[in-house]
């Protein structure tokens, strides 16, 4: 009984210290980007269908926050006004306030919810069965697994 006890703790120590030797190393190392789509059809070249690769951007953090910053300033005085930055705010608030009163009622403010429910109460009595409320239930994308190209040897 000990034996298999001690095994059993042995076995679990070493996929312990397997998952931890693992856990800090990279899965895939991006080896060269493919040539971008619009200098493919220039020259002619009929497009793969070989895996997608993230758009690499050659902008800085500095030049990104630049854009960001102008995006918001709206009057382009090199400074964001307090109605500048809530420029958005009040839009998604505008769409909400269905009667325009400026004040936001619960139902105002609840309006996606209760569209939800109306639409999960198939039968129309005002109350969801268990079948029904399973269709209120936030539909979840799955995780996309990792289109890495494996590491060329040179």
């Amino acid at each position: 009984m000990r034996r298999a006890l001690a095994l059993g703790v042995a076995l679990l120590a070493l996929i312990a210290a397997g998952f931890l030797w693992t856990r800090d190393r990279p899965v895939a190392v991006a080896t060269e980007s493919p040539r971008p789509a619009a200098e493919a059809e220039a020259e002619g070249e009929a497009l793969d269908a070989g895996p997608l690769v993230a758009p690499r951007s050659d902008l800085t953090p500095e030049q990104r926050e630049a854009r960001r910053f102008a995006r918001y300033d709206k009057d382009k005085d090199d400074r964001i006004s307090r109605d500048e930055y809530l420029v958005n705010r009040r839009k998604t608030f505008a769409k909400l306030d269905k009667n325009g009163d400026g004040k936001l009622s619960f139902d105002e403010y609840s309006v996606k919810g209760v569209e939800k429910f109306v639409k999960a109460d198939v039968n129309g009595d005002g109350a969801l069965v268990a079948a029904e409320f399973a269709t209120t239930a936030v539909k979840r994308k799955p995780k996309v697994g990792c289109a890495c190209q494996p590491a060329v040897a040179e």
